[in-house]
């Protein structure tokens, strides 16, 4: 079990329903407690949604842009963010986005993301992506990878064919509704693009009504394409570029059947970009039979983000809890992820945290999944401090592992496959490491 912290701190007490559990408010800037960030503000200009797996494409602007005109006055930009970067997203060769040729209507939608510009993974994909050829890219999640394949996926899209022409895959529902509204946001201004997002979990019958209409995009997971593409539903026989996202897990002895099967559906000349954080030999095997002459892209010395700092502390199964306690009362935490080995410790842990007086919600496999849309969507607005689950889903935080005596024997072979030091806690854990206000936009320290 451990937590981390992200950028994206409003409390709010909610009720003890769907995942979400009432908690005392704590006062902004006290230990616990947070403000408003940009991230949230960002969030809250989006204006697609995503229901059941069913996209409602953001509404276009009006505005017309004759030659000669300043286009990039009448953006709508979001706040500035702030926020202490690293050299995961800062080291860059000096690009712009302008520089790949993009569609105007397309760049609108990227400024207005608030991507000013691409970060390094993006730098190196978008304009081999751009050019038709195969991507093997090793890149940490966190570090622009969405952008780094949609930005050339939405440039290719051709609105006059009313088909599917680019496939999205990823492992997680909460993924590729995260994607989804991504790529809506960022393709609102080209006039037409559809986006739709499918998963297991979701109504069968409503994706296939949705299919019935026009789809540029789908972004799914495995299962739930393969059986909407076996039902004839999902017509994939012009897709011309399919996107593993996540490939590693993708590729696990889980899906890598499923994977095989939906290639197979594809179009013999297709592009196929795999973005994964590890590349096991599994990856390497599908790389070989699959992709053609790939461009191999690995931006990894090690897999924790910067900014990150791992700890680790020992504890007796009975003391987790109130180790937890005592972090929040310490730490200034604005949110915090904690994550479980099984869904009843999921809830049993979310149901001690309200009662110590935090607002929690939670989040794990047996529920409805559109109880796990609205807690997902509800924690990434800031609704809540503290979200506890089962799946791991900012660049400055901290990652705490409350081990046991039994888990000792884990933690060297953590360290191996992270490719970092995970140090025990200190007594006293130094601000700057995780609060963001702590630091100026360059990454200088601020002193309070």
């Amino acid at each position: 079990m451990s937590t981390a912290r992200t950028e994206n701190p409003v409390i709010l007490g909610l009720s003890n329903q769907n995942g979400q559990l009432r908690g005392s408010v704590k006062p902004a800037g006290a230990p616990g407690g947070g403000g408003g960030g940009p991230q949230q503000q960002q969030l809250n200009q989006m204006k697609g949604t995503i229901n059941n797996g069913n996209s409602q494409p953001a509404p276009t602007t009006n505005a017309v842009i004759k030659p000669g005109d300043d286009w990039k006055k009448n953006l709508k930009l979001p706040p500035k963010d702030m926020r202490m970067k690293t050299s995961d997203v800062t080291a860059t060769k000096g690009n712009e986005f302008e520089d790949y040729c993009l569609k105007r209507e397309l760049l609108m939608g990227i400024f207005e993301m608030g991507w000013e510009k691409p970060s390094p993974i993006q730098e190196e994909s978008i304009p081999i992506a751009l050019s038709g050829r195969d991507i093997l890219a090793r890149a940490k999640n966190g570090t622009g990878k969405s952008g780094a394949y949609l930005i050339p996926l939405l440039e290719r899209i051709d609105l006059k064919k009313d088909c599917i022409q680019a496939v999205v895959i990823v492992p997680t529902r909460e993924l590729a509704l995260q994607v989804s509204q991504i790529c809506i946001q960022v393709s609102k201004h080209m006039g037409g693009v559809k986006v739709m997002a499918t998963t297991g979990g979701t109504n069968l019958r409503d994706d296939i009504m949705r299919l019935d209409e026009t789809v540029h995009v789908v972004i799914a997971t495995p299962g739930r394409i393969l059986d909407l593409i076996k039902k004839g539903v999902a017509k994939v026989n012009q897709v011309q570029m399919i996107v593993l996202d996540e490939a590693d897990k993708l590729l696990s002895q889980d899906f890598v059947v499923m994977m095989e099967e939906i290639l197979g559906f594809l179009p013999k000349q297709r592009q196929i970009l795999l973005y994964s954080a590890t590349f096991p030999l599994s990856v390497q095997k599908f790389m070989n039979a699959h992709l053609q002459k790939p461009y191999e892209i690995n931006l990894m010395e090690e897999l924790t983000l910067k900014g990150v700092t791992q700890y680790y502390a020992y504890v007796t199964e009975r003391q987790k809890v109130h180790c937890l306690n005592t972090l929040f009362s310490r730490l200034q935490i604005n949110q915090s992820i904690i994550f479980c080995n099984s869904s009843q410790r999921v809830e049993l842990l979310a149901k001690k945290i309200s009662q110590l007086g935090y607002s929690c919600f939670y989040i794990h496999a047996k529920m409805r999944q559109e109880h796990r849309n609205r807690v997902f969507h509800d924690f990434r607005n800031g609704l809540c401090r503290n979200l506890v689950c089962t799946g791991r889903f900012g660049h400055l935080g901290l990652a705490i592992n409350l081990i046991t005596y039994d888990d000792r024997f884990n933690l060297k072979g953590i360290e191996e496959q992270l490719g970092t030091e995970i140090k025990p806690i200190p007594g006293i854990i130094d601000k700057s490491l995780y609060v963001a206000e702590y630091h100026s936009e360059s990454g200088e320290e601020v002193k309070p």
